[in-house]
């Protein structure tokens, strides 16, 4: 039984003596029609921002705040250059957690929107969270996925599908074409969807020329879409424009043997990704990069035998402007619609206006990106009656349920259809109950080559809980793609969260041989030894991730908790402050600071961070807790009791925090529900000498000296010697309890 793929490797499929090239060459023979494309949407989707392309205004109404997060933004131009500034105010009302980067690139033609990207020093690009967009003559607001208390601020990675469809193709490096590797790009970057995202590279088309070839040999040395069958054609639009869904499905899935930029135009799009969708489909749910998924719903498309395409409408390489956009857009409905138009009119039973696209394909709000309107391209018998531009909220969904083929359709009954039907259900976790199994049996039935397989089972089952199952299939994907860093990370989480340090150590560190420059790789390999109490390495570690992306947060943190223990508090606090600079919603980080601030007596501030830990994380009781006792210090015995309570309902489970309440009580005369609190921790943690020792001590001052004296004895075989000593000396008072 053969395998169902050729190889492990991914590939290009680039043709021999093929390659693409600078677009600019393609204007030197194509002028007019390289001037009018540039002013396209597509033409203009991806570039630098300079003063020649400025729309916003990054002077005057250039501050936008998040309430939800809690975030101040300021757009900034300064020396010719742009940046997006975010700070919060802090302790005293005075500005904090700066984090400034420069706008590298812009996506987006400002048509509708524009998002900006800073270039890493890593060759990563990531999105700044404020975008602009030109709705009510232009306003900043967050970008999709970022209007929520926990948004990731600047630290969103773009990915390779984000770039595969918003620009030209980069070059990346040919390791990171693995699985599960980070998202390098090599400058420079290309600007723009250019001509061969639709034609196909170039360079033989230059080359036939340049030799003096005939003009039949010229052009047959470049795809032209028009010349194409009316499925391959279509596709050279869809393979951007028929995302089924932003939300996590997938939409989409790219054949492990192919490159994330390896689609040629011509080619069969099934080759080089599949697509799914929800079982009863997306309903009336409106999205900003769903065109070809909406019109293949449409009765005009379904019935038009492959007639209606998207160039029947639009010609890429120029746009229609105001009346003759709606001239010409009326004028495609009515090339076949004419005669029953003209009869529904003269019945009087349709209206004589012309103005078909706005009644029939009318302009919608879309629902994943709230700040946009666009034209729906569903062509619907009636415009729905509700209002499609009301104002929303963001709100994105999360599908739990079958993941079904979409296009093509039918999938060819092979068995990689199966085996990427059964990876559908389980590589965005929609599905984890049935596809699970499903793919488990596939795999064991096939036996694929291509590591992807195994890696996105594994993926499913850690997802759902079954690691020793996960670690099975990390390592079966390790056999088949040995040299790959993104599965010996994954395969080292995995280690990690079933309590096999030195396995996921040796994982780590096969990760970092692989990619030295992975910072990531490096922070989990630390995390193993620092979980592992050997803070040498540990530190080793975090300044190699840190030395190559300085912001990684809990390296900070975890570096700071490191200083605390030897001795260098100033040291720590400089962690701790960056740790909450560059992730300002750490609440580990803020508690920890806090316990800095408060060694050193510096209690108001010490207050503030205590208070923001809590914030950020109520339910964690041992930050409560250590503020109990730093508030202890001060006599704020309001603030005591409310933080005390609290840290009981948080944790009903926690024996510290039923033995300091029991204090509470005790100190204010009410010994009966004292003497409760100091049995529930008890309870809990028969080992908790201090619990032991309180209730003891009760019992002591209740008369009861016969109660107290196994807790007593209990308490005085305690390794810490404060409560040992209290406990000896209580029972030389009490002669034993005898």
């Amino acid at each position: 039984m053969s395998a169902p793929d050729s190889n492990t490797a991914v590939t290009r499929r680039s043709e021999p003596g093929n390659s693409y090239v600078d677009s600019m060459l393609c204007a030197n023979c194509h002028h007019d029609r390289a001037l009018t494309y540039g002013l396209t949407g597509m033409g203009r989707s991806f570039y630098r921002l300079g003063k020649e392309n400025v729309v916003e205004d990054f002077v005057r109404n250039n501050s936008y705040f998040h309430a939800a997060s809690d975030m101040h933004y300021t757009m900034l131009k300064r020396g010719g250059k742009y940046y997006e500034r975010r700070y919060q105010a802090g302790y005293r009302g005075l500005e904090t957690n700066v984090d400034e980067k420069q706008i590298d690139y812009v996506v987006g033609s400002g048509n509708h929107a524009r998002t900006y990207l800073h270039l890493t020093s890593r060759n990563t690009l990531q999105e700044l969270p404020v975008a602009w967009y030109s709705e009510d003559g232009g306003h900043w607001g967050m970008n999709p996925g970022y209007d929520r208390a926990d948004q990731s601020d600047s630290h969103r990675t773009i990915a390779y599908e984000c770039m595969f469809c918003h620009n030209a193709y980069p070059k990346i490096p040919a390791s990171h074409e693995q699985l599960g590797v980070d998202t390098v790009i090599v400058p420079p970057l290309p600007e723009g969807i250019d001509c061969q995202r639709c034609h196909g590279p170039g360079g033989k088309h230059i080359q036939m020329l340049e030799a003096g070839k005939t003009a039949e040999d010229v052009r047959g040395a470049i795809v032209n879409p028009a010349r194409l069958t009316s499925d391959r054609e279509i596709e050279v639009c869809m393979q951007c424009h028929l995302e089924t869904s932003s939300d996590p499905l997938p939409h989409r899935l790219v054949r492990y043997d192919r490159g994330p930029f390896s689609y040629r135009p011509g080619e069969p799009l099934s080759e080089f990704a599949l697509s799914f969708d929800r079982a009863s489909g997306m309903g009336d749910r409106f999205e900003i990069a769903g065109a070809a998924y909406r019109l293949r719903k449409s009765a005009c498309y379904l019935k038009s035998a492959d007639a209606l395409r998207c160039t029947t409408c639009h010609d890429p390489h120029d746009v229609p402007k105001g009346e003759l956009a709606a001239a010409h857009y009326n004028g495609v409905c009515r090339h076949c619609h004419a005669a029953s138009f003209d009869r529904l009119v003269t019945s009087a039973r349709h209206t004589a206006s012309e103005g078909c696209v706005e009644c029939h394909m009318p302009k919608r709000r879309t629902q994943d990106a709230v700040h946009v309107v666009m034209t729906d391209h569903y062509i619907q018998r009636k415009k729905p009656e509700r209002n499609l531009l009301v104002k929303l909220d963001e709100h994105s969904e999360t599908y739990s349920g079958e993941v079904v083929p979409y296009y093509p359709k039918p999938f060819p009954p092979t068995r990689e259809s199966e085996l990427y039907s059964a990876v559908a259900q389980v590589s965005e976790f929609s599905n984890l109950k049935e596809g699970i199994p499903r793919l488990t049996r596939l795999l064991s039935q096939y036996k694929p080559r291509s590591a992807g397989f195994y890696f996105d089972l594994a993926e499913g089952l850690f997802s759902a809980g079954e690691t020793d199952q996960a670690i099975v299939f990390y390592e079966e994907a390790a056999r088949h793609e040995p040299q790959s860093p993104g599965i010996q990370k994954r395969l080292g989480n995995a280690f990690e969260r079933s309590g096999q340090r030195a396995r996921a150590a040796e994982a780590f560190q096969r990760a970092v041989q692989e990619a030295p420059d992975d910072p990531v790789a490096w922070y989990r390999l630390g995390q193993v030894y620092f979980d592992g109490g050997d803070t040498g390495q540990a530190t080793s570690a975090f300044q190699k991730a840190l030395a190559l992306d300085p912001e990684l947060p809990k390296a900070h943190n975890n570096l700071g908790m490191i200083r605390a223990t030897r001795g260098d508090p100033a040291g720590a606090e400089g962690e701790f402050r960056e740790a909450i600079r560059v992730q300002p919603d750490l609440a580990e980080a803020h508690a920890n600071l806090a316990n800095v601030l408060a060694g050193r007596n510096d209690l108001p501030q010490a207050s503030y961070y205590f208070e923001r830990a809590i914030l950020l994380d109520p339910k964690n009781t041992a930050v409560r807790l250590n503020y109990v006792k730093m508030l202890n210090q001060t006599g704020q015995s309001a603030a005591v009791e409310k933080q005390l309570h609290a840290a009981v309902e948080a944790d009903p489970n926690s024996a510290d925090a039923h033995d300091l309440w029991g204090n509470l009580l005790a100190s204010k005369g009410d010994t009966t529900h004292a003497l409760t609190e100091f049995q529930a921790a008890i309870r809990i943690n028969p080992g908790s000498a201090y619990a032991q020792l309180d209730l003891g001590e009760l019992l002591v001052k209740r008369g009861d000296r016969q109660g107290a004296a196994p807790h007593l004895q209990q308490a005085a075989q305690s390794a810490d010697p404060a409560a040992r000593q209290s406990a000896v000396q209580l029972l030389r008072q009490i002669g034993g309890g005898r």
